[in-house]
């Protein structure tokens, strides 16, 4: 049986860090591009959010709408959330069952890349199928990951 010392310092398991840390700061990075957005657009979803720009109650429930380009950034925001964090859950796993290192770097590339097509495709916005297409791609990485963990470690 393989040390959990040495499954940390395999190549996988650092390339896994590398790509993981790389889409986890994108989506970290969403967040307060949602803000600006939220500021610059005078788009706010709470009454407390409006006090810099309302002086009274009736001034202050004008900044509380919604709009398109804060939604856009919040969707694609509320997208990295929904399939990063499987990825990074399935993929931990997956680098840790030692596969070969060929192999996950397609995986952990591929998803990468499809994220942040992904991303541009959703902000500026690009024509479908470009962001279904680059979401397909994502999620078929993240399921081929976990199909071949269940198929070389299942255990019942």
């Amino acid at each position: 049986m393989v040390e959990v010392s040495q499954m940390i310092d395999s190549d996988v398991f650092l390339a896994f860090s590398t790509y993981a840390t790389i889409v986890v700061l994108k989506m970290l990075l969403l967040g307060p591009m949602t803000g600006y957005y939220r500021m610059t657009r005078k788009a706010f979803s709470n009454l407390e959010d409006t006090t810099i720009h309302g002086r009274n109650e009736e001034d202050k429930k004008k900044f509380l709408r919604t709009d398109p380009d804060v939604e856009r950034v919040r969707r694609c925001h509320q997208n990295d959330l929904e399939n990063i964090v499987p990825f990074v859950v399935i993929g931990l796993l997956y680098a840790l069952s030692g596969p070969a290192l060929s192999t996950a770097l397609l995986h952990f590339r591929v998803f990468v890349g499809s994220r942040f097509l992904h991303t541009v495709a959703y902000l500026l916005p690009l024509p479908q199928p470009c962001r279904g297409a680059s979401w397909i791609v994502g999620m078929l990485t993240t399921f081929s990951m976990g199909y071949q963990l269940l198929s070389t470690s299942l255990v019942l």
